[in-house]
């Protein structure tokens, strides 16, 4: 059987901080998608798309 979980429990891992902590400023980091639009060849754009990591030390250079 499975364990039964009260509300303090509940609580406690709503209440938790999810992700991993920057050895730099100690905030939790807080995975975004960083869009970039790139001008091709053609004339059109394309839109890179990448998954970044950001916390307060890299904020600044993330997002603008």
């Amino acid at each position: 059987m499975a364990k039964q979980q009260d509300f303090a429990e509940k609580a406690k891992k709503a209440g938790a901080e999810r992700g991993t902590k920057c050895p730099k400023c100690g905030t939790v980091k807080t995975a975004t998608l960083y869009v970039n639009a790139v001008p091709s060849a053609h004339g059109s754009y394309r839109f890179n798309r990448k998954n970044v990591q950001v916390c307060k030390c890299n904020e600044k250079e993330i997002f603008g």
